[in-house]
C-alpha cells in the first residue's frame, strides 16, 4: 500500500495550511510595524515561522525518498544535537577517542539497525554496549579527573540525542496488523503533536500565564500554558485518530503521553541549560535556538509513544 494516500495529503495539507496561515498574519504584522522601531517579538516569530517552513520542507523530502530517506534525516540530527550537547559540556582531550566512536561509529552503527529493523539490538545496543564501552576506553586514557562527571556527560547526551530520538524513526519497522505500510503516518503524528504541543504551551502561557510551575528552572512554563497546552493537544491528537491505528479514544490517551513527556523533556533540557548559564543550546535553526533546543521534547516522547504502540498494536 502507498503511504501517498488520501490521508497522509490531507494531513500535511493542514499542516502547510497552518504554515500558510502564520505567515500571512507574520506578514501583516511586519508590515502594519514597518514604519516604527524593529519589534523583536514579531521579527522572532517571523524568524520561527521561516525555520518551521525549512523544516517542514526537509521533513517531506525524507518522506518522499522513503523509510531510507527518513533514518538518514534523524541520524544527521542526532549528530549535530550531540554535537550542541557536547558543547556545552566540555570534556577533556583524553575523551576525543570515545566521541570519535560516538559520533562517527555509533550514530551510524543505531541507524542502521534500526534501517534494517534489527529490534532486537537497537533496543540495547545504546545503553548497553555503549554504555559500557564509553568508561572503558575513557579509563584506558589513564586520565582519572572528574572520571565519573565526564563519562555521565557523554553517556547522557548519547542516552538522550541518539538512543532516544532514533525511536522516531524506529516507528516505521513496527508491524501493525490493518495498518502496514502506513507507519510514515504514525510517525508524523508523534511529531505534530510534540510540536503543536509545545507551540500551544507557549502561546496559552503569554495568553494567560501568571503561576510559573517551577520559577528557578523556567519561569515562562506556567500551570495555565501547561494546562491549555496539554488540553488542546490532546483534543487535537483525538481529532487525528484516523491516521493512526488507534481509536479516536487511544489517540487521546496516546497524545497526552506524549505531550506530558514533550514536557519533562523541555524541562529536563531547561535545566541543563540554566545549569550551564545559557539560554540555548545553539542557533543553528533561525529563530528557534540550537538543534536540540527544538526536539528536546521530541527526544522524551519517542521511547515512551514508540513503546506503548508496539506493546499494544504489535
Amino acid at each position: 500500500m502507498s503511504i501517498w494516500d488520501g490521508e497522509l495529503a490531507l494531513l500535511l495539507s493542514g499542516v502547510f495550511g497552518i504554515l500558510i496561515v502564520a505567515s500571512v498574519i507574520g506578514g501583516i504584522l511586519a508590515y502594519r510595524y514597518s514604519g516604527e522601531k524593529s519589534n523583536p517579538t514579531i521579527d522572532n516569530l517571523n524568524a520561527r515561522i521561516r525555520a518551521w517552513w525549512v523544516m517542514c520542507i526537509i521533513c517531506v523530502l525524507a518522506v518522499v525518498i522513503g523509510n531510507i530517506g527518513v533514518v538518514i534525516l534523524f541520524a544527521l540530527i542526532s549528530f549535530f544535537a550531540l554535537r550542541e550537547f557536547i558543547t556545552l559540556t566540555p570534556t577533556r582531550r583524553s575523551d576525543h577517542e570515545a566521541l570519535f566512536w560516538c559520533f562517527f561509529v555509533f550514530i551510524p552503527l543505531q541507524y542502521v539497525l534500526v534501517g534494517v529493523e534489527w529490534y532486537g539490538l537497537f533496543s540495547i545496543f545504546v545503553p548497553v554496549f555503549v554504555f559500557l564501552f564509553l568508561p572503558t576506553r575513557i579509563a584506558l586514557a589513564g586520565d582519572t579527573v572528574h572520571f565519573l562527571e565526564r563519562t555521565a556527560k557523554i553517556q547522557w547526551g548519547m542516552l538522550v540525542t541518539v538512543f532516544c530520538l532514533s525511536h522516531v524513526p524506529a516507528l516505521l519497522m513496527l508491524n501493525i496488523e490493518g495498518y502496514q505500510g502506513e507507519n510514515v503516518k504514525l510517525l508524523l503524528f508523534l511529531i505534530v503533536i510534540t510540536q503543536i504541543s509545545d507551540v500551544l504551551q507557549y502561546v496559552f502561557g503569554k495568553l494567560l500565564g501568571k503561576r510559573p510551575i517551577v520559577p528557578k528552572l523556567s519561569p515562562n512554563k506556567t500551570v495555565e500554558g501547561f494546562v491549555g497546552g496539554i488540553l488542546t493537544s490532546v483534543l487535537i491528537g483525538i481529532c487525528l485518530y484516523w491516521v493512526t491505528p488507534f481509536s479516536w479514544w487511544a489517540a487521546g490517551l496516546m497524545s497526552l503521553a506524549i505531550t506530558l513527556m514533550g514536557f519533562v523533556g523541555g524541562l529536563c533540557m531547561s535545566a541543563i541549560k540554566r545549569d550551564s548559564g545559557i539560554k540555548d543550546f545553539g542557533a543553528i535553526i533561525e529563530g528557534h535556538g540550537g538543534m536540540l533546543d527544538r526536539i528536546d521534547s521530541l527526544c522524551f516522547a519517542a521511547p515512551i509513544f514508540f513503546h506503548l504502540t508496539r506493546y499494544f498494536y504489535t
